[in-house]
């Protein structure tokens, strides 16, 4: 494209403008820094200017939620730093005036959800530019998609950006993709390159918590014919393609937008961004303080009691002379390296004076999950700080593999374990009305009934519940009849009994059966093996289930069989706190295919998005027939809001809820779960927090 082209494809003086952005950014030697303060969200909230994105990323593990407001269009909208120039964005667009459906229908307006992703190619150089990639709505409808190449340039307190995008961005509208992506930048590269439309615009930054934007859009809101706002408001060209605003941070997490924008529309904005995994508290348990009347009692007692006061329970403590064997199930530590930690500062004060090994197991309801071993000599070094702890860590071994030596007896044994947590769950898009939703509180009693033996029961409870729908089940009605299920407010979640074994390998084994879920009752199982070092997961698993009556919480509906059977692994990256899930096999309706999840680890929180891939042609609906299940999920560790550490985590997951492809049992947990971080991979990264300061 040449500068007269350029030019020409630019209205009024809007060509000159974007030349001179052009210029300065070829011309900045002078300073180059991050991408802060300039990383406030756009519209749609990803990381820009007003209507168009910039080169610019949020900081990896930062997640924001907000929402902006430009007549007639109300866009919410959470974006995250997933990853190292890494932001996805997740939005809804609200078209005020246009039904979603009929008039009056209590849908209410137009409602589109899309997802963005913005990578970050160069960051910007002493000479360079930021380089990025933003791929805009690639999915579905496509109403407000764009793929873009944008580059931004600091010359402080001055952020210049200036890029190239089609679609909403660009000259031609692009068509909906359904089930499938459009991605024309990679796609079809030469139709991208002659439908992409420049845009560019300044921020002034003279302070980290205020700044002043003028933005050139390109956007030709009369000839956007996906758009439903396009008949009723924009009929000819906007006034102006140039907005102008000005952007506040009150504090570091709050950030507050106003603008004027197309020449004839007043704009605002409000956002809130955190750090990820980041306790609103610090965490701060109190290290045991022995009382003086226990300091008499033989060492053996005395260590069992203070790993009992200190969050522990089914306790072994055993010296023969050599070895120290200490055997615990950690009832309150959320990571199980730091609960190796908290038992080693209990050695490190009460070592007996003849051991030379110290074996510690950490286990759960008698199955030793992992275990740590050392030398007496290496706790006592580290503690008086004759050796830093990288040496103590080249001197130990962790192991998942059961050294099949155990603690004849135990003592404080817990036989009984309870919980209760607020429970949301929404229900988005149904005709009947965009956002219903259930609030209550979630509970479960599990009975540890001999090594690896569990009875569970679970209680839910929804004052405030307005889910209903005007959708009839589908063909094959394994999870489309959900909504007779979650607009009960009482229910018996599950009643079940469980059994997991554990080989030396070490292979796990788990067996369910009773009511496993709100929707089904039957028989689950799988098998599963950690493999080099816990890098791999891999496993076999699957189901004999029939449906629960929704009205009578023993009863069962219909005389209908399920079944599903799967090859299930797990792919650890710990070098990026991340994992890849493939659930390959026979789903619950009988569709054949795979699911894959990819999942981000943040100090404890599991940030999860996952898409199907399955045959369809059972269905005879429209609905199911060529669909992909996909959905996002976050896990959420109490210990963020507390201020002291605790096992328990929160769980909201968005996705369809009347689809049938891809679907399985809600299992009260999975051999993977158990495995966790539990494995030699995991510990190597998670030991990097423990013994801060030696």
């Amino acid at each position: 494209m040449t500068l007269a082209a350029v030019r020409k494809s630019m209205p009024g003086r809007s060509g000159p403008l974007l030349l001179s952005l052009l210029l300065l950014i070829a011309w900045a030697p002078l300073a180059y820094a991050g991408d802060e303060p300039f990383t406030f969200p756009s519209n749609l909230g990803l990381t820009g200017l007003l209507e168009t994105p910039t080169a610019r990323v949020m900081k990896e593990n930062r997640y924001r939620l907000g929402a902006s407001d430009v007549h007639p269009y109300r866009t919410y909208f959470g974006t995250v730093g997933i990853f190292d120039r890494v932001e996805v964005n997740g939005r809804v667009t609200e078209v005020v005036g246009i039904p979603g459906f009929t008039a009056g229908s209590p849908y209410g307006n137009f409602k589109d959800k899309a997802v963005d992703i913005k990578l970050q190619i160069l960051p910007e150089g002493k000479y360079t530019p930021a380089l990025a990639v933003a791929i805009l709505d690639p999915h579905g409808t496509r109403v407000y998609p764009s793929q873009v190449l944008v580059a931004s340039k600091q010359i402080h307190p001055f952020d210049f950006s200036i890029g190239l995008g089609n679609g909403r961005l660009g000259r031609k509208t692009l068509p909906p993709q359904g089930e499938g992506f459009g991605i024309e930048l990679f796609s079809k590269p030469k139709q991208w390159w002659r439908d992409a439309q420049l845009f560019g615009g300044i921020q002034f930054a003279p302070s980290e918590s205020f700044a002043l934007v003028a933005e050139y859009s390109p956007i030709r809101y009369d000839q956007q014919m996906n758009d439903p706002a396009q008949p009723k408001y924009f009929t000819s060209p906007v006034p102006s393609r140039f907005n102008y605003g000005v952007r506040w941070k009150p504090t570091r997490w709050a950030e507050i937008e106003a603008s004027w924008q197309r020449g004839d529309q007043i704009g605002i904005g409000a956002s809130v961004a955190f750090d990820i995994g980041k306790p609103l508290i610090p965490i701060f348990d109190a290290p045991y303080r022995e009382p003086a009347s226990r300091r008499p009692n033989p060492v053996t007692e005395r260590i069992s009691d203070a790993i009992r006061e200190s969050g522990f329970s089914d306790i072994g403590v055993e010296a023969d002379g050599a070895t120290l064997w200490i055997e615990a199930q950690n009832d309150r530590y959320y990571f199980n390296a730091r609960a190796i930690e908290v038992i080693l500062d209990i050695l490190a004060e009460r070592m007996p004076g003849s051991v030379d090994y110290v074996r510690i197991a950490i286990k759960e309801n008698g199955i030793p999950l992992a275990e740590f071993v050392t030398t007496a000599n290496g706790i006592a070094a580290l503690y008086a700080g004759e050796i830093p702890r990288s040496r103590f860590f080249e001197a130990s071994t962790f192991t998942t593999s059961d050294s099949g030596t155990h603690v004849r007896e135990t003592v404080h044994r817990r036989r009984f374990d309870y919980g209760l947590k607020p429970s949301v769950e929404t229900f988005l898009n149904d005709p009947s009305g965009y956002f219903k939703y259930r609030l209550g509180l979630s509970s479960w009693l599990t009975a540890q009934t001999w090594k690896g033996g569990s009875a569970i029961l679970g209680l839910e409870g929804y004052p405030v519940n307005t889910v209903s729908t005007s959708n009839a089940p589908l063909s094959i009605p394994v999870r489309s009849d959900i909504a007779d299920y979650k607009k009960e407010n009482i229910a018996l979640g599950r009643l079940m009994a469980e059994q997991i074994l554990k080989t030396r390998d070490p292979i796990f084994g788990r067996l369910s059966a009773g009511l496993l879920e709100v929707e089904y009752a039957g028989v689950d199982g799988e098998a599963a093996i950690p493999l080099f070092r816990g890098r791999i997961l891999a496993g076999v698993g699957g189901s004999v289930v029939r449906k629960r009556d929704p009205n009578d919480p023993f009863k069962l509906k219909g005389s209908d069989r399920f079944h599903t059977a799967f090859l299930n692994t797990r792919l650890n990256l710990p070098e990026y706190n991340a994992f890849v899930d493939v659930k390959a096999g026979r789903f619950l309706a009988g569709d054949k295919g795979a699911r894959v999840t990819l999942s981000k680890f943040i100090n404890g929180v599991v940030l999860s998005a996952w898409y199907s891939f399955t045959g369809t042609s059972m269905f005879n609906d429209s609905f199911n027939r060529g669909y992909h299940d996909k959905g996002i999920s976050v896990e959420i560790p109490i210990r963020l809001f507390t201020g002291h550490d605790s096992k328990t985590s929160y769980r909201y997951a968005l996705s369809p809820w009347t689809r049938d492809v891809a679907q399985d049992v809600d299992h009260y947990r999975t051999l993977f779960d158990v495995i966790g971080r539990n494995t030699a991979v995991h510990f190597d990264r998670d030991k990097e927090s423990l013994f801060p300061g030696k």
